[in-house]
């Protein structure tokens, strides 16, 4: 720790019971990351043997491991109390369901100055209760979130919209990436790449690239760029479809920003629960022509973008006719794209989230 870091440095403490990695983890660590920087003290309240877990102590960001097996869970509950007042944190943030019940009812009872719930995805809630009992504060990750939330019943003053930040300055056009990554694939110059960069779950809607791909010229190559449970079914369906040659399973990286230099257009076919997804937005900060289902969160970004085209899932040949449309946007032009940038950033950027999250602690008396 930070010689300046003392006990009356507040504590920032994040909570959830996934094992999983995906989008909300990453959103996790990067806000805890990034009051770390700040001169924070933070603290992770996860199981012993999740990703977060095992990510975090790699960031010297402490662990205190809670089982989180279900709501039922004794250990969970007697783990909980004897964690938050050893810590004792300024701030708790809840992310998921098992967490936000338990945790943030522990955190009420043992008096934590500030509960945060974050809600990342645009699903039906299955009750307003835990929403207006335990956290001050819910942080939306995007606005169709907010309204889904206040139409259930929680109440609309609890609800700050914070879209999940980028950093900016890591996601830019990059011309040795775009032409390392397609040499290392085999994607000649004048072919054009579609392309995606998602976790490979269901509701991702990979399937409607894949079926979409099959209709359009050779000269159009697309890639996946992720790892998940549906990479079987969607290698079935590209050897299927006879796309062997054009379709590209890329796998996990932690450097997805190279791939978008890659690209030409980007394909982004969510159609369902999805918040604003964090490479989505990545994309938009390099100006390609952007093709979206269309989803309520995903459209309220596409409005900061020049050349964009919204279908529904499932439409296969308006997805056809749209990738061709925008075949005729591929040229880029620097200043629109800096402008473009400059928008996204100025809403979706790293920046933006952390001074409008630090803005909502100091209203409850939580600052340096």
């Amino acid at each position: 720790m930070n010689t300046q870091q003392t006990k009356s440095t507040p504590l920032i403490v994040h909570s959830d019971w996934t094992r999983d990695w995906g989008g909300q983890e990453m959103r996790t660590l990067c806000e805890l990351q990034e009051m770390k920087k700040l001169g924070f003290r933070t603290g992770l309240i996860v199981p012993e043997d999740s990703e977060l877990a095992r990510r975090a102590k790699g960031m010297d960001i402490p662990v205190y491991p809670v089982p989180f097996t279900s709501k039922f869970c004794l250990t969970s509950w007697k783990s909980l109390f004897r964690i938050l007042r050893s810590i004792r944190p300024d701030v708790l943030n809840t992310h998921s369901s098992e967490d936000s019940w338990m945790a943030g009812c522990a955190a009420r009872i043992c008096g934590v100055p500030l509960i945060a719930r974050t809600r990342h995805v645009l699903a039906p809630i299955s009750s307003a209760v835990s929403y207006n009992l335990f956290p001050h504060v819910i942080f939306a990750c995007s606005e169709s979130i907010r309204d889904q939330l206040v139409r259930q019943g929680v109440k609309k003053d609890l609800v700050v919209v914070q879209n999940t930040g980028i950093d900016e300055e890591r996601f830019r056009y990059d011309s040795s990436n775009r032409e390392a990554i397609r040499k290392q694939y085999g994607v000649a110059d004048d072919e054009i790449l579609v392309g995606n960069v998602a976790f490979l779950r269901h509701y991702k809607g990979h399937p409607f690239i894949i079926e979409t791909a099959a209709t359009m010229p050779d000269k159009y190559k697309f890639m996946l760029v992720g790892e998940g449970g549906e990479r079987p079914h969607l290698e079935q369906m590209i050897r299927e479809k006879q796309l062997e040659d054009r379709f590209i399973l890329a796998g996990h990286t932690e450097e997805p920003e190279k791939y978008f230099s890659a690209f030409d257009m980007i394909f982004f076919s969510s159609n369902e629960s999805e918040g604003i997804s964090q490479s989505f937005v990545q994309g938009l900060l390099y100006g390609l022509p952007v093709l979206a289902v269309r989803t309520p969160s995903i459209l309220e970004p596409l409005n900061l973008v020049q050349h964009h085209a919204t279908v529904d899932y499932g439409d296969v040949r308006s997805a056809h006719d749209a990738l061709l449309s925008l075949t005729s946007c591929l040229l880029r032009h620097e200043q629109a794209i800096v402008e473009q940038r400059h928008a996204v950033s100025t809403k979706y950027g790293l920046k933006s989230m952390m001074e409008n999250i630090l803005s909502v602690y100091s209203r409850y008396g939580i600052s340096l």
